[in-house]
């Protein structure tokens, strides 16, 4: 924003932007002053959360709180449409990749950036600050913990998941329709098909994103619809089916309102990365670590790279990248307890 410009000169640039959006009779002059009200918060930043975050920077939203643990590899330009081989080849975390560019696409907006892994500790500050959250999660352990986090506070959340050719999606709000586990009751179990394992076609992508965006701008410019539906669609046969889905009264979430996911008690975790042969490790209670120190400390190991977000440091067969939160991401295996023997191994503990 250009501090010379004076709020009938904003004004008129606000018009003009968005004049192909209001012009819309869904949207109008009123709904898109509702888009520009709103927050919105981005569970994820990889290939749904940032292409979220684009098409919502392009449409208005007044504010974008993007929040991911990751950083950006060589793989995810393939269907991570916002980022730049640049941004892999300073190692940039993808929330602050994301946050400069669209800064770059929308200056009028505000846009938050943070690295961290959204848990039980801190989620619900996040919810609290948003009107809605979409889901750009790569893992069912955090679409359960935002299904309790946002029934808990009455928000509503937009999930959404890829894998393959195929992907779903469905819009939660709180007191209104079902929640996740009406429909899945539980999460999966034991090994299933992956993104490293099937992969997944950046076409896909981009059709649940416009679902996801799309429920979103209605649930800010507009009374929410009465119905709720799951879409699944599999874009490489050019198919999509939409079935109304109806509360469970007896869901243990929304009908009975306990928060399984929300409220366990958090140990030291290992959790194998959807489509990235590693494991993170994430300590029982969020630390400060001094990631200079860190350095100096791991020097002996392999080579260490430190570009003031994230450490890494190349063991040859692993590679390990450390964020200031104390997790651990452990680079070349799938195997939580051989993830566990190199964090012992190379950092004491």
């Amino acid at each position: 924003m250009l501090p010379a410009e004076n709020s009938n000169t904003l004004k008129c640039r606000h018009q003009l932007r968005y004049m192909r959006q209001s012009a819309l009779a869904e949207i109008g002059a009123e709904g898109q002053r509702n888009i520009a009200a709103a927050t919105v918060l981005i569970v994820g930043c990889g290939a749904l959360g940032s292409m979220q975050a684009e098409l919502a920077a392009r449409a208005g939203v007044g504010r974008l709180l993007l929040v991911d643990r990751d950083v950006l590899e060589l793989h995810n330009l393939q269907r991570q449409l916002l980022y730049t081989e640049q941004d892999v080849r300073e190692r940039l975390p993808k929330a602050v990749a994301a946050a400069r560019h669209l800064r770059k696409i929308n200056s009028d907006i505000r846009i938050d950036s943070v690295v961290e892994d959204i848990t039980p500790d801190n989620i619900t500050p996040f919810i609290r600050q948003a009107d809605v959250a979409l889901d750009g999660t790569d893992n069912f352990e955090t679409r359960y913990l935002l299904n309790d986090a946002t029934v808990r506070e009455g928000k509503p959340w937009i999930y959404g998941g890829v894998l393959g050719t195929e992907g779903l999606t469905m819009t939660i709000r709180p007191q209104q329709g079902p929640c996740l586990r009406c429909l899945f009751e539980e999460p999966p179990t034991g090994a299933g098909a992956t993104c490293e394992t099937q992969g997944v076609l950046n076409t896909i992508v981009a059709w649940v994103v416009a679902l996801q965006v799309t429920e979103m701008l209605r649930g800010l410019v507009a009374s929410a619809p009465e119905d709720i539906y799951l879409h699944s669609m599999n874009i490489w046969h050019g198919r999509a089916v939409s079935a109304r889905v109806s509360q469970n009264t007896d869901c243990v979430c929304c009908g009975q309102r306990h928060f399984e996911f929300l409220n366990a008690q958090r140990g030291t975790t290992a959790i194998s990365l959807c489509g990235r042969n590693s494991v993170q490790i994430t300590p029982a209670q969020p630390v400060n670590t001094d990631l200079s120190q860190l350095a100096e400390h791991l020097r002996g190991s392999g080579e260490v790279t430190l570009n003031g977000f994230v450490l890494e440091c190349d063991l040859g067969l692993h590679r390990l990248i450390a964020f200031p939160d104390g997790r651990i991401v452990v680079m070349g295996t799938t195997n939580p307890t051989e993830a566990r023997s190199l964090i012992a191994k190379h950092l004491g503990y």
